[in-house]
């Protein structure tokens, strides 16, 4: 395959069988679409929607919840098995809903192209559709142009182009003809070429087609793009917690029917009574109230600017450790900025003037500064200082221009002011010394060591000369010589002011902070220096370096480097790669086309809501709607709370149904009657468990939520203690209802109301225990024990419920309850309160015990 950056134009015309003067011949179209196919980037490998709604029901939770419904419509526990099926319907449209719209990202790519295309065919001008256009077409383009294919161009006026999308680069590129020898080129470094979904902001060119569709290098990024979803922490997580509890479901039921059998109960009813229990260990309202918490974790986000496409997403900012950013508009502004000048002394006037008459800045109906980035922010600066375009042009009206061109690396204007003629001229430093005065020789060397400075702080420098005439010369480059020089600017695309704060906030919450970018290393390294993601002269890697590592390679060094600078689009993703085969959770934030392959491969991708392309957005899974990196810190304190609320729910449910559990189980082995019916166990999943299980998922963070380190990729659900949460205060509740059953049956209470007692018990218990959950290191009766309106007004409401079916006698013959008295009352009550002492008391235990292991 021919390196056509590298061919001269004639070269590159003979193996197109092309011509510079009348393009392809009619008769070779067809023959060369035959061969070449369409100019048009291939859809990615669709689902069907009857696939994508099958996806929904392979989680194992779901498959165990299916289980369970089953379970409880042979069981005769209809309205359970209504509410778990309304709960995984619920799921299933959610999730079918969100990958149905999350493959659009090719077919994104496609807009960009623009729809037709002026070529040259047989020495005449036509509009062809640009699916049309083959390799050896000869384009016409102009300022405006979305470039339609890969291009060679043969014939430049003024001609530069917008490749940020593609690249990274933060400012317009000043195109040439002249054949280039350097070997393994970035895109972004071949300036003899033009690509595919880029836009020519200036001039006219004339360009020789050398790719099309997915050969093109957009079209090779929407071959990246077909990479497998990742799956987010939580939902590694929870897969992990749903198979152990299959499994502990299964023991259950065969422990509780063995034990039956052993006691000369009937196969059939012990069949029926160890199903049942089982049910009763389901949590239920585990993927309801995930849901919720990302819904509302979600909801809470697009309030902070943070909207997010898929759900699972919200948690899994709490989970990473790296953040890969882009630099152009995602840690910068995207905004070319003067940020030091300097002039000879006494001409600092006829600088600023030089500034806005030296360029090809042009201004739209509501005076905007249109053109190269590079120019206009001269002009803006200018006119900040008190400057204006019209009192300049005035002053100075416009005779000629000869425009910049990347040999001389010079642009001249000729203007006339009191009956003579100035020559404006600006450039490249070492091509404006090249033509000063020879009176400047002693001079030159302090100006060049001025602009070494300031190209070391990673700013672009230009010099600035002039020369009078005192007759109207003719417009030629030949004016260019002994020229007086005028001043010097350098400029830059300044970091966002509150991005440093957001960063340290990441080195604070144990997160790394990583640039890749398309820029130019030095640039790249003086904005990450400044935004102190790294200290000065820290090492940093280029894409040219990384050719030259393996994959293996890459992954055993990435983790000491936390600059890229000119990386392609493959490398960016093999960045990404290397570092998830570390173990890292990854986040990547990008706003070009350049971006979306790592965006998608990434363990969340972060896209640019203002400046962020279509594509990137929609390989995204979460978008910033104000482009500022620092609202990814409050997304990331957001993921960790909801992740936290969820736990708390896991310590909630599962304590309160292993409570349950240990109550039916024991109760036999201390020769108590059954303490709960099918209809007590069902409103307890149902009410008692679920209204403050719900709650839980609006629980605030806790205060040091952004002090603590990620949590480690492969922790799973129940670290940190949480197993012996469970255990201990399970056994609390399950002590607490035999205890209160061993009253009622020595007070001469019948069945029913003993029944009655423990379910009550358990109840209140049960709230004793939302209380407590909430605060995970700190006691109930802290200071923000009323932080959650929601928790009270469950725990209320449940209460209330759960005294109507006790004192209401219609709901007794429903509920199978008994009207309790004051005794039986007072005994729920202070078992109630010594539950609390006692879960309390656990928690410190636990706590201290963490504490020294710590140390």
């Amino acid at each position: 395959m021919s390196v056509w950056y590298q061919l001269s134009k004639e070269e590159v015309l003979k193996q197109l069988k092309s011509s510079t003067s009348s393009g392809l011949k009619n008769a070779d179209i067809a023959d060369l679409r035959k061969e070449f196919g369409d100019n048009s980037l291939k859809a990615a490998k669709q689902k069907s929607k009857f696939i994508i709604l099958l996806n929904q029901f392979k989680d194992v939770m779901i498959i165990i919840l299916i289980v369970a419904a089953i379970i409880s419509f042979l069981v005769g526990e209809h309205t359970d098995a209504y509410v778990i099926l309304a709960i995984i319907i619920g799921n299933a449209i959610i999730g079918y809903t969100q990958e149905n719209n999350a493959e659009e990202s090719v077919r994104m790519l496609q807009k960009m192209s623009s729809q037709h295309a002026l070529v040259l065919r047989e020495g005449h001008p036509v509009k062809v559709e640009t699916t049309e256009l083959v390799p050896g077409d000869l384009l016409l383009l102009e300022a405006g142009d979305i470039v339609p294919a890969d291009a060679r161009l043969l014939e430049v006026s003024s001609f530069k182009t917008e490749e940020a999308a593609l690249t990274g680069e933060s400012h317009t590129i000043d195109k040439i003809i002249a054949a280039i020898k350097k070997p393994d080129l970035l895109p972004g470094d071949q300036h003899n070429m033009i690509f595919k979904g880029t836009i020519i902001s200036n001039g006219t060119a004339k360009a020789v087609v050398t790719t099309t569709g997915m050969n093109t290098e957009l079209g090779k990024i929407a071959g990246l793009l077909d990479v497998n979803d990742q799956k987010t922490p939580l939902q590694k997580r929870l897969e992990v917690f749903s198979k152990q509890l299959a499994v502990i479901v299964v023991v259950i039921c065969l422990v509780v029917f063995g034990f039956g059998l052993w006691r000369g109960e009937p196969p059939f009813t012990m069949f029926l009574t160890a199903l049942s229990l089982a049910v009763a260990a389901l949590p239920e309202a585990l993927p309801a109230v995930i849901t919720i918490a990302l819904a509302g974790g979600a909801r809470r986000m697009v309030r902070q600017k943070a909207l997010v496409r898929m759900l699972p997403a919200v948690e899994t900012l709490g989970s990473v450790t790296y953040i890969c950013s882009d630099k152009t508009g995602t840690l910068t502004q995207n905004v070319m900025t003067v940020e030091n000048t300097w002039a000879v002394p006494g001409k600092e006037e006829l600088l600023r003037h030089a500034m806005i008459l030296n360029n090809e800045v042009r201004l739209s109906e509501d005076e905007e500064l249109l053109g190269d980035s590079t120019e206009t922010a001269m002009v803006s600066h200018a006119m900040e200082k008190g400057h204006s375009v019209e009192s300049s042009e005035d002053k100075y009206p416009l005779i000629a221009k000869v425009p910049f061109d990347s040999v001389r690396m010079r642009m001249s204007t000729l203007h006339e002011h009191q009956n003579k003629w100035l020559l404006f001229v600006k450039g490249a430093p070492v091509k404006i010394v090249e033509v000063l005065d020879e009176k400047y020789k002693e001079q030159i060397p302090e100006w060049l060591e001025m602009n070494h400075k300031w190209a070391a702080e990673g700013l672009r420098v230009l010099f600035f000369a002039y020369r009078v005439f005192d007759q109207k010369p003719e417009m030629t480059e030949e004016l260019e010589k002994d020229l007086e020089f005028l001043g010097m600017i350098a400029m830059i695309d300044p970091p966002r002011e509150e991005v440093i704060a957001a960063i340290q906030e990441c080195k604070t919450a144990g997160i790394k902070s990583v640039m890749i970018t398309g820029d130019q290393p030095l640039t790249a390294s003086a904005i990450a220096e400044r935004l102190q993601i790294i200290e000065k002269g820290a090492e940093s890697k280029t894409g040219a370096d990384l050719t030259h590592l393996s994959q293996e390679e890459l992954i055993r060094e990435i983790e000491h480097i936390a600059v890229f600078a000119r990386v392609s689009p493959e490398q960016k993703l093999n960045i990404v790669k290397a570092l998830q085969a570390n173990g890292e959770f990854v986040a990547m934030t990008g706003d070009g086309v350049n971006d979306a392959p790592s965006l998608k491969q990434a363990d969340i991708g972060v896209a640019m809501g203002i400046t962020g392309t279509d594509v990137s957005k929609e390989a995204a899974d979460m978008i910033l709607l104000d482009d500022n990196f620092a609202t990814i810190v409050k997304a990331v304190k957001e993921g960790r709370r909801i992740y936290d609320n969820i736990r708390k729910f896991v310590l909630y449910i599962l304590s309160c149904n292993l409570g349950e559990i240990l109550t039916i189980f024991l109760a036999p082995f201390l020769g108590l009657a059954i303490p709960l019916l099918p209809i007590h166990i069902l409103w307890i999943n149902l009410v008692t468990d679920g209204l403050p299980g719900l709650a839980l998922a609006a629980e605030p963070a806790e205060k040091d939520i952004m002090k603590r380190p990620p949590r480690p990729p492969k922790e799973n659900l129940f670290a940190g203690g949480l197993t012996v949460k469970i255990i201990t205060t399970g056994i609390v509740l399950a002590i607490a209802a035999l205890f209160t059953q061993y009253f009622a049956v020595h007070h001469g209470y019948d069945t029913r109301t003993q029944q009655t007692m423990v379910f009550t018990v358990l109840c209140f218990v049960q709230m004793v225990n939302a209380l407590s959950v909430r605060f995970v290191h700190h006691s109930m009766f802290s200071s923000r024990i009323f932080s959650n309106p929601g928790m009270w007004g469950a725990i209320l409401l449940t209460i209330v419920l759960q005294l109507v079916v006790v004192y209401v006698p219609v709901f007794n013959s429903i509920f199978k309850t008994r009207v309790l008295d004051w005794n039986a009352m007072e005994i729920v009550l202070l078992v109630t309160l010594g539950s609390a002492v006692a879960i309390e008391l656990i928690k410190y235990l636990i706590k201290v015990k963490t504490t020294i292991n710590h140390k």
